[in-house]
This record gives C-alpha cells, structure tokens and sequence, in this order.
C-alpha cells in the first residue's frame, strides 16, 4: 500500500474517532489486530473486541491530530484526546500489514503546568 493510501486511510480513521462513528473508525484493523495501552497494562486482541471496547467508553471523547508522520508499514500520530473537555496528549504507534493496523499502541500524557526555571526560554503553545 502506498503512503498516501494509508495517509487517506488514518486521516478517516481519525475524523470518525472524532465522530464517534466506531464501524468506519476500525475499517483500519485486521481482524486479528492489537491493541496496547502500555501505560494501564492493556492488551486487546481483535478489531471487534477493540471497536467493543471503544465504544462502550462512557465519555465523551474528541480527537484533533497535530501531526501524523510515517512511511511504508510504521506510521506515528500525535493527537489531543479529549475526555468530557479534559485533555491528554496521545501518541498513537500503528503497524501495518497488508494495508491494515496490525498492531497498535497509545501513550497518553495528561498536561502539566510549566516550570518557571525555563521559562526565559519558553515559547508557549496553544
């Protein structure tokens, strides 16, 4: 598959993560695909039991992608993940086989105030 397909294939993956429409969200997954949250200790196995998974997520989520960056079958997304309004900095790792996420994991970073040690050397972000 060729970069720019898989490109078209995450940027619709990610616009319907953002639009809670779970069947055209895991279209990117194997069946035999997994998923991995290192930092809960979490590992699904399967696009069903992910796509389950993620939709029986009782809060309201909402995902705005600030780089995706990638070649051939590694593909690295950086996103704002929002729970009911409460942000968390996200990496997504995806893996592909064939054209679809065979493995994936996540990292998650809530926000931290800065430290004012640096601060003469800081340029804030939005």
């Amino acid at each position: 598959m060729a970069d720019d397909d898989i490109r078209t294939a995450l940027d619709r993956h990610w616009a319907a993560s953002d639009a809670n429409d779970f069947e055209t969200e895991h279209d990117i997954y194997r069946e035999d695909a997994v998923l991995e949250y290192p930092q809960s200790g979490e590992r699904i196995r399967g696009r069903r039991n992910i796509q389950s998974s993620r939709a029986a997520q009782p809060n309201r989520k909402r995902f705005t992608v600030r780089r995706m960056i990638g070649s051939r079958d590694l593909w690295i997304t950086e996103f704002l993940l929002s729970y009911d309004g409460r942000p968390s900095y996200t990496v997504s790792v995806m893996e592909f086989l064939d054209g679809k996420v065979a493995r994936e994991t996540q990292y998650f970073a809530d926000p931290f105030e800065p430290g004012p040690s640096r601060a003469q050397w800081v340029e804030r972000m939005p």
